[in-house]
C-alpha cells in the first residue's frame, strides 16, 4: 500500500489528461445528489406501485443497509488493499485507492466517483433483481444503496468533520488506526461489525 505523502488538505495532479482529472474529482455532496432521488423513487414505487406492505419494505431496507456493510468490508479488504503484482496493476490501484493512503485528507479524493458509482449501482440492481421474488429487490436495493451514502459520507466526515458525537469518535478512531497503525486491520469504515466477526482488529 502507498506510504503517506501528506497530511494536508491537498489535492495532487493524478492524470496528464485534464478529462480524465476532471472526473477524478468529487466533492462529498454529490453521490447524495444523485442517489437520494432514486432512494425516495424506489421507496414510492416499492409501496404505491408494486403493493409491497410496509413491514415488509422497512425489513428489506434494513437488510440492505446491513448487507451494505458487509460488501464494504469485503471490496475494502480484498479489492482495495490488493497486492498487486505488475507495474500496471500497481498504478490502477494507486488511482483506486493507494492515493487516498498517501493523501488521506485529499478533500476530492474520498467519495466514490459517480463514473465508478453508477455502473457498479446497475450491476447490483439487477443482481438483486435476480436473487429477489416479488419485488423485493427494490427496498432490499434502497436500504443498499442507503448504506452505501452512509460509508461515502461518514468516510468523509472522519476525514473532515469536528466530531464530538461519542459514538462516531469511536468510528472515527477505527479507521484512523486502519491509516496511522495497521493499514491490514479495520477495514469496516461505517461499521466495525465485520471487523469483529472476521477478526481483522487487533488483539489488545
Amino acid at each position: 500500500m502507498s506510504k503517506i505523502i501528506s497530511n494536508e488538505q491537498i489535492t495532487p495532479r493524478l492524470f496528464n489528461s485534464n478529462f480524465l482529472e476532471f472526473f477524478s474529482k468529487v466533492p462529498w455532496y454529490v453521490p447524495l445528489a444523485i442517489y437520494v432521488p432514486v432512494v425516495f423513487y424506489i421507496l414510492y414505487i416499492s409501496l404505491f406501485n408494486h403493493s409491497l406492505s410496509v413491514l415488509t419494505t422497512f425489513l428489506l431496507f434494513l437488510f440492505g443497509i446491513v448487507s451494505w456493510t458487509f460488501v464494504e468490508y469485503l471490496l475494502h479488504r480484498f479489492v482495495f488493499h490488493y497486492q498487486p503484482k505488475t507495474k500496471f496493476g500497481e498504478r490502477l490501484h494507486f488511482i483506486f485507492h493507494g492515493i487516498h493512503h498517501s493523501y488521506p485528507r485529499d478533500p476530492l479524493r474520498l467519495v466514490m466517483p459517480p463514473s465508478v458509482s453508477i455502473p457498479l449501482a446497475f450491476l447490483f440492481y439487477f443482481l438483486f433483481e435476480w436473487i429477489f421474488p416479488n419485488n423485493w429487490n427494490l427496498p432490499f436495493y434502497a436500504g443498499f444503496v442507503v448504506g452505501y451514502l452512509v460509508y461515502d459520507t461518514t468516510h468523509y466526515a472522519i476525514h473532515h468533520f469536528p466530531i464530538k458525537n461519542k459514538f462516531f469518535l469511536k468510528i472515527k478512531s477505527h479507521h484512523m488506526k486502519h491509516h496511522y497503525s495497521d493499514e491490514n486491520t479495520r477495514f469496516g469504515v461505517s461499521s466495525p461489525l465485520w471487523d469483529y466477526v472476521f477478526g481483522t482488529v487487533p488483539k489488545k
